[in-house]
């Protein structure tokens, strides 16, 4: 991409501000974002844009150097995350025009009954939502939740919130969810350990959000379902996909990815030894890796993992239901045009992390946390939460605070799989 090859803008400034001056400055710059998009209804592409410039003047950064601080933090943050948005996105739309949610969401309620659809629907947006951003899964599975409501007599807003809660928990903090693994890449996280701790978190935060609140909540709350709503997108191939294919292709990329953090937990890490230097003390040194080791390597990438599980549900999805290539083609291109406007936020998320960075503000910032003597987890938690509150879009807010903490998470050393 020619945004990655942007010319490197340098270590960052030194600002001739003090850590107020600085904090006063970064929330200037989130409140123009919030105004930005919420008054004035720029979209968030443009909003991420302009602060970005409002904070590198502001902060004193050369006027010349903003620009190419820009450039280079979305190139960084897009080099590979547009390979896996893009992967992800054709898995989503295999899913959704084969009929495979409606497989599973059937299935399901068969196993639990009609009395526990709020619970078996929960389990399908989180389990649906692995491969499926958060905007494409609802649109997919609103009318099933309309058709379940008909036919259990259930509360609307029972299902609809368990539903959603599924959908939006693995959407936050499970990659390879475009904003979940741009977080990832940016504090150099491994992949695998943050899949297994964002299903072992997420899961109990979807169950307690979703049928349980929805549970409570419901009970003062009464929706009637419309007299007409929008079917699901046509389905091609002879029959949906059964519920083992389906399955296979969900979590299949997540099994691939999660394989080699096994492996290294495992075998423990060998990739670094303490040798003696000339002086006589202990020094790392890199382990030269076997060959078995590299191929690991090669096939649990993100990038690899994903392309083969296209290629599976090309197979299980597409052509073992009588789809033709050309079908298969056109539904792969139709799929991009939707996620164009989420790859873009993503980057410019990228770019303000970078003009935060090379400002010289990320590293006052952490200076300024570090004092206060917090858990990391917790300053972490409470940043996040501060800005999904001004901003609002789950995406934005995960990319702007992992560029506010980051710098922390290397100063102290802290498990960033953890942070994520």
């Amino acid at each position: 991409m020619f945004l990655a090859a942007a010319a490197p803008v340098g270590p960052p400034y030194t600002p001739d501000l003090s850590a107020t001056a600085m904090i006063l400055i970064l929330l200037a710059s989130i409140a123009l974002i919030v105004v930005l998009i919420m008054v004035f209804k720029l979209s968030a592409f443009i909003s991420l844009i302009v602060a970005c410039f409002f904070l590198g003047i502001l902060t004193q950064m050369p006027i010349d150097k903003i620009a190419g601080s820009i450039t280079a933090g979305m190139g960084s943050t897009l080099s590979s995350l547009a390979i896996i948005l893009g992967l992800g996105t054709i898995l989503g739309k295999m899913l959704e025009i084969s009929g495979g949610s409606e497989r599973l969401a059937q299935a399901l309620i068969n196993k639990l009954g009609v009395k526990n659809a709020h619970w078996a629907l929960m389990i399908v947006g989180f389990v649906c939502g692995i491969p499926v951003f958060f905007q494409v899964g609802l649109v997919l599975l609103v009318p099933l939740v309309f058709s379940v409501a008909k036919e259990s007599k259930m509360n609307l807003v029972k299902l609809g919130i368990s539903v959603v809660m599924g959908l939006l928990t693995v959407h936050c903090i499970v990659p390879p969810h475009p904003a979940a693994f741009s977080i990832t890449q940016s504090l150099h996280a491994d992949v695998g350990t943050v899949i297994m701790y964002g299903l072992i978190v997420g899961l109990p935060i979807a169950i307690i959000s979703g049928p349980i609140w929805g549970s409570f909540i419901s009970k003062n709350m009464k929706l009637s379902i419309p007299a007409a709503f929008s079917k699901n997108e046509e389905k091609l191939g002879n029959k949906p996909p059964s519920l083992g294919a389906t399955l296979l292709v969900v979590l299949l990329p997540i099994a691939i990815m999660i394989t080699k953090t096994i492996i290294d937990i495992a075998v423990g890490d060998k990739d670094i030894i303490k040798v003696a230097g000339a002086d006589g003390k202990l020094v790392d040194q890199a382990v030269p890796q076997y060959a078995g080791e590299r191929f690991v390597d090669f096939l649990c990438d993100p990038v690899m993992a994903l392309l083969i599980s296209v290629f599976v549900a090309y197979f299980i999805l597409g052509l073992a239901r009588g789809m033709k290539m050309k079908q298969i083609l056109s539904v792969s291109e139709a799929s991009f045009g939707p996620v164009a406007g989420i790859l873009l936020i993503i980057g410019c998320g990228g770019a303000f992390n970078k003009v935060i960075t090379d400002s010289g503000m990320g590293k006052i910032i952490g200076d300024v946390l570090k004092d206060m003597d917090l858990n990391l987890v917790i300053v972490a938690w409470i940043v996040a939460i501060i800005m999904r509150f001004s901003v609002g879009s789950a995406t934005v807010a995960m990319i702007t605070s992992a560029g506010i903490v980051g710098q922390l998470v290397i100063d102290t050393g802290a498990n960033p799989a953890v942070i994520c």
